[in-house]
């Protein structure tokens, strides 16, 4: 090919390809948003789960894990769209069971609790004019801890 011929073939490579590489890029931020997001979520619903359970009463667990599960999305950077969903759940010697009902299980038997974080995380703030971004993703997490059999519950 002549170099007459070629003149202006990179700029024309060039103004193809670059909406293309700002897709990938922000594709790779919404990604990597949702990858925090989702660790944040695991991490906070351990936490409240863990702090559920060495509570003695339901209230008192319900409150402690509210607070632990704020802390460990504040201290991860994870904002939702709105607060964070919490759902508490229990289970009594293997079977499922209200939150509550664990809590006032016979000293003796297994009995757990499971907290379920959910929160929809925002891409409102990626921007680009010729690609519309979802409103957010719904993105669920939960961990179960089980109660101390042989200590006293309220």
């Amino acid at each position: 090919m002549d170099r007459a011929m070629s003149r202006g073939s990179v700029s024309i490579e060039v103004a193809v390809l670059a909406p293309a590489f700002v897709a990938m890029m922000v594709l790779g931020g919404v990604a990597g948003r949702t990858a925090v997001a989702s660790a944040g979520l695991e991490a906070a619903a351990h936490d409240a789960a863990r702090a559920a359970s060495i509570s003695r009463d339901a209230t008192t667990a319900r409150r402690e894990a509210r607070e632990a599960a704020r802390r460990q999305l504040d201290w991860r950077g994870v904002s939702c769209s709105g607060a964070p969903q919490v759902t508490f759940r229990g289970s009594v010697d293997g079977q499922s069971t209200s939150f509550n009902r664990a809590f006032t299980s016979d000293v003796g038997q297994n009995a757990a609790v499971t907290v379920e974080i959910a929160c929809t995380v925002s891409y409102a703030d990626i921007k680009l004019p010729a690609l519309t971004m979802p409103n957010g993703q719904r993105i669920i997490a939960s961990f179960t801890s089980p109660l101390d059999r042989y200590r006293s519950r309220g």
